[in-house]
């Protein structure tokens, strides 16, 4: 419940169209609920502005359906990263308002739509990094950004990111998802000066070491202005782009 919903209880109780005995019913599940195989945090949007997102890799088709259920009745906006295809079938079956992007293994439910604003530039380095680039523009699209995506521009071929220099200049933050050397985030902070957030990703050969070698190269980049999440973590990406991209101009 965000702090709008929490003044609209309270002017309801004031007003006698909510008994005392329904808002305490309503207050009881905060700051959380418990379903015993989970705790829903409910509070998490009033303290950092979204609802807490789920996990679905690991959890069990029922969890994940009681922890989404347990969000919409509180009118939360609802995002699950890395479900499988087999599950977000059985979730959009019980769910006809969510939607599933297969590509990022995603689902979302919008209780209510979100005012996109600013400017998030999602890019990856190959079409094997879509993925993980898909989530990281899913996850800020979903919590209120407006997103542009460009794809396959690796420094293979360098002259696809000068083709798209508008796009990075207009960008308010830059989102770098690259494998095998992660060498496009140190060039892309080189050119444009905008914050930058590198996602080394699992995709190489063998001494790639599983994203592990694009890791340590974005870790290093002698460019400023990067910053690093870990691997394949396209939703921590999206995340921190969308804060920065909401702050934007703000007054602290």
């Amino acid at each position: 419940m965000n702090e709008t919903r929490l003044k609209e209880l309270l002017l309801c109780v004031r007003s006698g169209t909510v008994s005392v005995d329904e808002a305490a019913k309503v207050l009881r599940t905060l700051p959380y609920e418990d379903l015993e195989f989970s705790k829903v945090d409910h509070h998490r949007e009033l303290r950092l502005g979204f609802p807490e997102v789920i996990f679905g890799e690991g959890k069990s088709t029922e969890n994940i359906i009681g922890i989404v259920r347990s969000m919409v009745d509180k009118e939360s906006n609802v995002l699950v990263t890395k479900l499988s295809h087999d599950k977000a079938v059985l979730l959009t079956q019980e769910f006809l308002e969510g939607r599933y992007n297969e590509i990022a293994k995603a689902f979302y439910i919008l209780s209510r739509s979100p005012r996109l604003k600013g400017n998030v530039l999602v890019v990856s380095a190959g079409t094997s990094d879509i993925p993980v680039a898909e989530e990281a523009a899913i996850t800020a699209e979903v919590m209120g950004s407006f997103v542009e995506r460009v794809y396959d521009i690796g420094i293979a071929g360098i002259h696809r990111v000068f083709n798209n220099s508008e796009k990075f200049q207009k960008a308010s933050v830059i989102v770098i998802v690259a494998g095998m050397e992660g060498a496009l985030a140190s060039v892309v902070g080189g050119l444009f000066p905008k914050p930058i957030i590198a996602v080394p990703t699992s995709v190489g050969y063998g001494a790639n070491f599983k994203g592990l070698s694009a890791l340590l190269g974005m870790l290093n980049s002698c460019a400023p202005g990067v910053a690093v999440v870990n691997i394949d973590n396209g939703f921590g990406a999206g995340y921190i782009a969308n804060l920065i991209n909401s702050n934007a101009g703000e007054k602290i």
